[in-house]
């Protein structure tokens, strides 16, 4: 369902725009990705609306079926991308889990700022957006997911968030339209 309105105090939160996953192979193209975040990041400091720019710094403890990662990361894998413009009032959240609220401080900031809307971006959309998508809805928020401006690296995932997931949880919208709201 299309954007219907945007709340007086709505924030976008990009989720792991860093370094070491926008590189990644995913459906669509990381620079298509982090272009389009960049975009809404500027039209929501414009408006004054916060902006949070979230890293991941660790793999979330507990066994999986896909069992432990056993990589190590390079010294610049959680530097956020310099195309996402980041200013001195954005505020970063580095998590350790896929969502972005559980183990973070974020749910407190927004609260704290009045903030009853959250827009979505980012990668990848069946992991960090999607666990940070159904964590804001159960905080009791109006949850909206850019879906061109999220990616996964598999395209079944990326899909079934997108047609299956996300229209149970929040609105859809593309980047023009989220921007014809913030500018009109």
């Amino acid at each position: 369902m299309p954007l219907t309105t945007l709340d007086s105090t709505a924030a976008l939160i990009a989720i792991d725009l860093q370094k070491g996953i926008v590189g990644l192979q995913t459906v669509h193209p990381g620079g298509e990705i982090v272009a389009r975040t960049a975009q809404l990041a500027r039209a929501f400091r414009e408006k004054g609306l916060p902006v949070v720019l979230v890293n991941v710094t660790a793999p979330a403890p507990g066994r999986t079926d896909a069992g432990p990662r056993n990589f190590s990361f390079p010294d610049d894998w959680t530097d956020l991308v310099p195309e996402l413009e980041q200013q001195p009032d954005d505020y970063v959240v580095s998590k350790q889990r896929p969502g972005a609220f559980i183990g973070t401080s974020l749910d407190e900031y927004l609260r704290q700022r009045g903030v009853t809307q959250v827009f979505l971006t980012g990668i990848a959309t069946g992991s960090g957006v999607e666990a940070t998508a159904r964590s804001a809805f159960d905080y009791g928020y109006n949850v909206v997911v850019v879906v061109d401006a999220i990616t996964d690296r598999d395209v079944d995932a990326h899909r079934h968030c997108v047609e299956k997931v996300f229209p149970r949880i929040a609105e859809t919208d593309t980047t023009q339209n989220v921007l014809k709201f913030l500018r009109g």
